[in-house]
């Protein structure tokens, strides 16, 4: 039985010619009414100012052996809770969960392809964007490559920021471990998804620190047919021989919206100098590092990250409800 993060329920919607998990909050979306008062048979919230519904969330989940209900066990009950009235929405991408009949699609412009096509199914307005690691690479592609579908970023230890993998000998070295062939590859992920508390450890300062619901389903995802392939496939279309082939630093300047980058400072899998220099380059972000935190920081210092984005989320909300500027 797969998880299902509390606060959420799962639904499914055909896609590309497969089926695709998606998980939403259990909350009713609150609609304006003419006089600008919400209408909901919910308890009020706080009371809201203008009469703009706010942006939902739209979740997108990492590489390696994950899923929504893995990077997003914590978020539907803290951000969706019954009586607010913002929608928390994610998807599981091909190749990942329990999304089925679709193959994997490669690199983070084409998952920002299928994720805009998700969108569109599930007619989600322009949302409040969220990714970590992979995810992170494909929300900066969205904003990049569909702009009208984002209001706004929330990147966690985000991908596709480094133009080389640590040196130039282990770029090569990841290249040409990403070149092997399927029929070699498929055994060694296998081999490798056998050892699930040897992968923890190697990404999360404190295992101790994770929710023993999220550990169980990583274990069965890493346990799933094909765990991995989808994002052996990332793989490929990211690493070249002398560099990596999605590093967006010389892009990131042309996102207008406002970003949160959230980074814990001990993260073994992606540099934060990498969230550093593109909060830097980008003209409304800001930038978060978590001290004694390794790459699953959402998990690792939920609270942290949870009152991070509520305050983020109300200056958002604050932007969205702002008056436009008067002409003379």
């Amino acid at each position: 039985m797969s998880l299902i993060p509390p606060g959420s329920i799962e639904t499914f919607i055909d896609l590309d010619g497969g089926r695709v998990r998606v998980l939403r909050s259990t909350s009713r979306p609150v609609a304006p009414s003419r006089a600008g008062s919400a209408v909901s048979d919910a308890p009020a919230a706080e009371p809201r100012r203008c009469a703009t519904r706010p942006a939902p969330v739209l979740l997108i989940h990492g590489g390696g052996t994950d899923n929504s209900a893995i990077s997003w066990y914590e978020v539907f009950a803290a951000l969706g809770a019954a009586g607010t009235s913002r929608e928390v929405i994610a998807i599981d991408l091909p190749g990942f969960g329990r999304t089925t009949g679709i193959e994997p699609v490669g690199g983070a412009p084409e998952l920002a392809g299928f994720v805009a096509r998700a969108a569109h199914a599930l007619a989600i307005p322009r949302a409040v964007v969220m990714g970590v690691s992979m995810g992170g690479d494909v929300a900066l592609n969205l904003a990049l490559r569909h702009p009208e579908l984002v209001a706004a970023l929330v990147l966690i230890a985000p991908g596709g920021l480094v133009p080389v993998f640590r040196n130039r000998a282990a770029q090569f070295s990841a290249w040409l471990a990403a070149q092997l062939p399927d029929a070699l590859l498929v055994p060694l992920t296998r081999l490798a998804n056998r050892h699930v508390e040897t992968v923890i450890k190697a990404i999360v300062k404190d295992p101790d620190a994770l929710p023993p619901q999220v550990l169980d389903e990583f274990t069965r995802e890493a346990r799933r047919p094909g765990a991995g392939m989808a994002y052996g496939r990332y793989n490929q279309a990211s690493l070249g021989p002398w560099s990596m082939r999605n590093n967006l630093l010389p892009a990131v300047g042309r996102v207008g919206v406002p970003a949160l980058f959230f980074h814990g400072q001990d993260d073994p899998l992606v540099d934060p100098e990498g969230s550093r220099l593109a909060s830097e380059l980008m003209p409304d972000a800001r930038l978060v590092l978590v001290p004694e935190c390794g790459h699953w920081a959402q998990l690792e210092a939920s609270d942290r990250f949870l009152t991070e984005v509520r305050d983020f989320l109300a200056y958002i909300d604050r932007r969205q409800c702002r008056p436009p500027a008067s002409t003379p």
